[in-house]
């Protein structure tokens, strides 16, 4: 991995009044860059925070809301003239068995973790596609790399976050451009507190031993997880001013394990099921 010296990038980052967000903030001007942080509520609070650094240029965005994504673009630009790293952070978990939850929460998440990071996508790369240059990070989740009982709908927006970006990068690196996705494991950020997860009301008594199990685990693991929010974001530092970012870049330990473990066990099933997965070809192909 190369590291480039070059002059200062002007960020892009949603969700940015907590958690990952706000320490990628800080992790940015603290580097020297300028950043354009967009939240839901109010922006003097924020910049306050912050000391009204006059590198920041606090929003307001609902990612949900297109129209306010495309403003909040043309005001980053009207500020810094340019946007070269677009961080889509904003989103929420969801902790339910697949069954449990509603339409509407299912579709809730998809608007906000999916639909939401689409929004900002398709406001920020016309500027990056005028520029010829920029890059898109996109964050999952391990729970987008291999599935957790109680997760499946979270880990389901994540998993396409994980599609999309791969042919982002395909799409963008003609025009300049760079897509990585980024996978943190467990940080010890608010993501397991109220105000960030949501938990179902429906609960089914046959899943107490798979579902039950992960809410009593999330209560107890929570501000206990392995992951320090400050080391990733310096690692966002490093990511957004390597001079050839990488598609995939996993963090934390665990994340890792659980990406190694699960590459071993479809290794394993391919193995075992070799012959039906290559005895499916039509026999002028076949081999």
């Amino acid at each position: 991995m190369t590291t480039s010296k070059a002059a200062s990038k002007v960020w892009f980052i949603t969700g940015a009044s907590r958690g990952f967000g706000l320490e990628i903030v800080k992790a940015a001007l603290a580097a020297g860059d300028k950043v354009v942080a967009a939240v839901r509520g109010e922006t003097e609070q924020l910049a306050g925070r912050l000391e009204n650094d006059p590198n920041l240029f606090v929003t307001r965005l609902d990612v949900t809301d297109e129209n306010q994504a495309k403003e909040a673009a043309g005001q980053a630009v009207d500020r810094f003239g340019r946007i070269d790293v677009l961080v889509n952070n904003a989103g929420y978990g969801l902790l339910s068995a697949v069954e449990e939850a509603t339409g509407e929460e299912v579709k809730r998440n998809f608007e906000v973790n999916v639909f939401g990071l689409l929004n900002v996508t398709r406001a920020v790369l016309p500027i990056m596609r005028e520029q010829r240059s920029g890059h898109v990070i996109n964050i999952s989740s391990v729970g987008g790399l291999s599935a957790y009982a109680g997760w499946g709908i979270y880990g389901s927006t994540k998993f396409a976050v994980e599609g999309l970006t791969e042919a982002l990068a395909l799409e963008l690196a003609p025009l300049g451009i760079y897509a990585t996705v980024v996978a943190p494991g467990f940080f010890r950020t608010e993501f397991l507190d109220t105000t960030s997860l949501t938990r179902t009301a429906n609960v089914i008594d046959d899943y107490a031993d798979t579902v039950g199990e992960m809410r009593s685990f999330a209560t107890q693991v929570n501000k206990k997880q392995p992951g320090d929010p400050v080391k990733l974001a310096h690692a966002f530092i490093r990511l957004a001013h390597a001079d050839r970012p990488p598609v995939h870049l996993l963090l934390g330990t665990d994340t890792l394990a659980r990406y190694n473990e699960k590459t071993a066990n479809l290794q394993q099933d391919n193995e075992a099921w070799y012959d039906v997965i290559t005895g499916t070809d039509h026999d002028d192909v076949a081999q």
